[in-house]
């Protein structure tokens, strides 16, 4: 039988319905999110075991349907996906605040860190108020240790905790159910992949590290990387 439009995720929907799809470009900047959304869709597959949709953006006019999330279990699990990211964009604010304060970096890298730092902060605000805008309660921030010791470690540690992000993202993208929290997650996916292809190369890495297309991360495995990072 095939999945109802309250049973898939809001990557098929978008994927399937062409109204949907139309909203959710205009929320992530129309052109630029066709590419975005493709390359998204090509990486994570579809929930509909039918690919046989060829449908554009442009091929409906009708007026848009609604983003909220269609039950109380999908609600849940979408916050639980966006109090997950923010535990990250906690870690990675912080991260950057403390690489700051020990002085490792100077002028154009310092810059470049601040930059970054700045970027994650936002993500922190953003999140938070997608949170308790759809009625949840945003989880703490957690506190923090690093060895910050030696700038060249520090800078490959920043390019494993933006790559790592990166794919935590990708990895959650299919299983949002709202059309807004995934435009809001796919978002912070695109600068976080900026973030980290600039640490890679900065550190004499390949700038995708897992080739054309992008390797998600888990849940479980992310986790598991960044438990060093918090005290517990």
């Amino acid at each position: 039988m095939p999945e109802s439009r309250t049973q898939k995720s809001a990557v098929a929907e978008l994927a399937d319905d062409a109204t949907s799809r139309k909203k959710f470009l205009r929320m992530v900047g129309g052109g630029g999110g066709v590419a975005a959304m493709a390359v998204l869709l090509g990486a994570c597959g579809s929930d509909d075991d039918d690919s046989s949709s060829t449908s554009t953006p442009a091929a409906s006019n009708s007026t848009s349907t609604s983003a909220a999330p269609s039950s109380a279990s999908d609600m849940k699990g979408d916050l639980d996906i966006l109090n997950y990211a923010l535990t990250l964009e906690f870690l990675e604010t912080d991260f950057y605040n403390k690489v700051l304060d020990a002085g490792l970096f100077k002028g154009e890298q310092a810059e470049l860190l601040k930059g970054f730092g700045e970027s994650e902060q936002a993500h922190v605000d953003a999140l938070t108020a997608t949170i308790e805008k759809l009625g949840g309660t945003p989880v703490t921030a957690p506190m923090t240790k690093f060895d910050l010791t030696d700038a060249t470690a520090v800078a490959e540690l920043a390019a494993v905790v933006e790559n790592l992000g990166a794919a935590a993202y990708l990895a959650q993208a299919p299983k949002i159910k709202n059309a807004e929290v995934l435009a809001a997650a796919l978002s912070i996916h695109s600068v976080e992949a900026r973030h980290a292809a600039t640490l890679n190369t900065l550190v004499g890495k390949k700038i995708t590290p897992d080739g054309a297309f992008a390797k998600p991360a888990e849940m479980a495995e992310v986790l598991k990387a960044v438990k060093p990072f918090i005290v517990a």
